[in-house]
């Protein structure tokens, strides 16, 4: 036993290094094929290739303004979905009625890929944020209903009825209850819808917008510049990569819920 500990307490201060080696074989094999693909520099530019145009974009300007214009957009469009879709998917938890007649209409928008709405989006909100954001708001607010739905319903009856015999008014029932009963199941629905919605904000700026990381792979790829191109999909997949680290954070929430803290 001793033994099993101190090589797991040998093994910690490296544990870190891991995710790191896993990119760093992804750039190797990125550059070994970039070198021996026979494609052109042009066509499939290597690590190298890419670092110093992203040097270049970054100098300008360019990299940072699109990539606030998309961060943007995707956060006022998250925080709708999330302020809309947690309070009515409580709701429907709590009311069999409401849920039976609201449900079915959920359940059948719900499939519809946002994308399918960038049409109407662009005759309802023309060019411009407000297509994209509700681009957005589409893609985050069904998961958010569902899932908050399915969690209420999940919780235990008997603490509803605890909640009567102490004359728990609506609020106290909603917020000393209900919230804390669903947090986790909340946050893990957040993670997820977070990068559905950082997914289409880049599919809908290259339709809707003139900025952008989606529009910036449009506009590269239009003028033959591949570099700029994946200069827009690595920075893609690092602001990716954030949102699901901060997303993970707030998993800490989860040491709140009464459930844990009565264990």
């Amino acid at each position: 036993m001793g033994v099993l500990q101190g090589s797991k307490k040998g093994n910690s201060p490296y544990t870190w290094l891991i995710p790191f080696a896993g990119f760093a074989l992804l750039v190797l094999a990125w550059a070994l094929l970039s070198r021996f693909s026979g494609w052109s520099r042009q066509v499939f530019p290597g690590p190298l290739t890419v670092l110093i145009s992203m040097a270049e974009l970054v100098a300008d300007g360019t990299l940072i303004r699109h990539t606030v214009a998309s961060l943007y957009r995707v956060t006022i469009g998250f925080y709708l979905a999330a302020g809309l879709g947690i309070p009515l998917g409580i709701a429907l938890g709590m009311t069999k009625g409401l849920r039976a007649l609201v449900n079915p209409l959920i359940q059948f928008l719900r499939p519809i890929s946002p994308l399918a709405w960038i049409p109407l989006a662009m005759l309802w909100f023309g060019i411009g944020d407000p297509p994209a954001i509700f681009l957005i708001f589409l893609s985050s607010f069904f998961p958010l209903v569902v899932s908050t739905t399915i969690a209420v319903d999940g919780i235990n009856p008997t603490y509803f009825h605890v909640a009567a015999n102490f004359n728990f008014s609506l609020f106290e029932t909603v917020a000393r209850l209900i919230i804390p009963a669903i947090v986790p199941e909340v946050i893990t629905a957040l993670r997820m819808t977070v990068t559905i919605s950082w997914l289409v904000v880049v599919a809908a700026e290259m339709i809707a917008v003139q900025s952008g990381l989606g529009f910036l792979i449009l506009d590269a790829r239009n003028a033959l510049r591949m570099d700029y191109v994946m200069d827009g999909m690595v920075v893609i997949g690092l602001v990716g990569l954030a949102l699901d680290r901060l997303m993970r954070k707030l998993g800490r929430l989860e040491e709140v819920s009464w459930h844990k803290m009565s264990h």
